[in-house]
């Protein structure tokens, strides 16, 4: 007598997919992408095809994370040495024969389709980090990390000069967070902090005369030296460089506490707000759902980034304890660039807020990053059950 086999319901098998999945990452992520589309669905709504373009992206990241979270971590971590060459390689072409658009050259034309291959450095650099560190587990010397800061120097460096000052911001933070992580003494942490603090400090004491008509500052562009100064005084000029400021801030003012509504933000459609769908989309999010709002994405935020450190202490290796510290990382500087800017309390540099703003590369390089994260998750469930099995 043939044995029945009962059939599982589409819940089950939607459980059995997620099964090995870090759900509470899972979670906060639909929260985000849903807040994401609500804001897109206003701010973009006259923008064509942007909101179901912005849907379609995060399909395909949910895809890419899906794919890349059932590879176990030592597979990926074999991938780090040819990304992070091909990037650099990328980098060099671009520095040579790439694209201009706008005054920077940062794009590469490859016949079929024009790459960033910055972007590709986000998730390349912290991986190549993370093997170096891996490979010289129980044998670090200080001279490693000098290697591990030559290997972060190269790319940042080649972005820099593009120039594109947001995305050499991110690659640096995410490998900083790598050497970091990896045991960086705090001798050698705290100098350059201090340094960085004092030069803050005497950038704005000394603002009216660094920022006077004809003074040029080393080692920065004119353009990046003029986001620094209308930082410091965005009326300096207000209809003109400081205007993406002035306008985000009373946006976020005008907001209050619950905000003016979905859908009524003026400052939003009356287009105040430049670039309200990308870089300044936090502004009209504010506008519309004001404090209140603003609180739940800032703390689906902080959730996100505990989950991930939360995930890297837990993890069985080196590369992955690493890589899900970086990624972790990489999402807080994108949420604290991007709201900072905004605000009116950070330079004004193209970082997208993840999840909300407009931006396929952006949102493809987010699920590849999650999907690493979520693999180092799994390996971490895998483990016991290996080592019962075996037991």
């Amino acid at each position: 007598m043939a044995a029945v086999i009962d059939k599982p319901s589409l819940a089950q098998r939607a459980l059995m997919l997620l099964r090995g999945f870090d759900l509470p990452m899972l979670l906060l992520v639909a929260v985000l992408a849903g807040l994401g589309l609500l804001a897109m669905y206003s701010s973009g709504y006259d923008h064509g095809t942007r909101f179901i373009d912005h849907g379609r992206n995060m399909l395909l990241a949910a895809l890419i994370l899906f794919v890349v979270a059932q590879v176990p971590p030592q597979k990926i971590m074999a991938l780090a040495v040819p990304l992070y060459a091909i990037g650099v390689a990328l980098l060099v072409a671009v520095a040579l024969f790439g694209l201009t658009k706008k005054g920077a050259q940062r794009w590469l034309d490859l016949g079929v389709v024009v790459i960033q291959p910055s972007e590709l450095l986000k998730i390349a650099m912290p991986m190549m980090l993370a093997w170096w560190f891996q490979k010289r587990e129980g044998q670090l010397r200080a001279l490693d990390f000098g290697v591990a800061a030559l290997l972060l120097a190269v790319p940042v460096g080649l972005i820099m000069k593009q120039p594109d000052l947001g995305t050499a911001l991110l690659v640096l933070a995410a490998g900083l967070s790598v050497i970091f992580f990896a045991g960086l003494p705090w001798k050698l942490v705290l100098p350059p902090v201090l340094l960085g603090a004092m030069a803050v400090v005497l950038i704005v004491w000394y603002q009216p005369t660094l920022c006077a008509e004809g003074v040029r500052w080393p080692l920065l562009h004119d353009y990046q030296q003029q986001r620094i100064c209308t930082l410091l005084d965005p009326t300096r000029d207000p209809l003109g460089k400081g205007f993406h400021i002035i306008q985000g801030m009373i946006a976020i003012g005008s907001g209050g506490f619950w905000g003016k509504g979905f859908m009524a933000g003026t400052q939003t459609h009356l287009e105040f707000i430049p670039e309200r769908t990308t870089d300044f989309i936090f502004a009209a999010f504010s506008e519309e759902f004001g404090l209140a709002g603003n609180l739940v994405l800032i703390t689906c935020f902080v959730l996100l980034v505990w989950r991930g450190l939360a995930i890297a202490l837990r993890a069985n290796t080196l590369f992955g304890r690493l890589m899900a510290c970086a990624v972790a990382m990489i999402f807080f500087a994108y949420a604290f660039v991007n709201t900072g800017m905004v605000s009116g309390i950070l330079p004004v540099v193209g970082v997208p807020l993840p999840f909300i703003s407009y931006g396929g590369t952006a949102m493809v390089t987010l699920g590849l990053a999650l999907g690493i994260l979520m693999s180092v998750a799994r390996a971490q469930q895998q483990a016991p059950t290996l080592s019962k099995i075996s037991a």
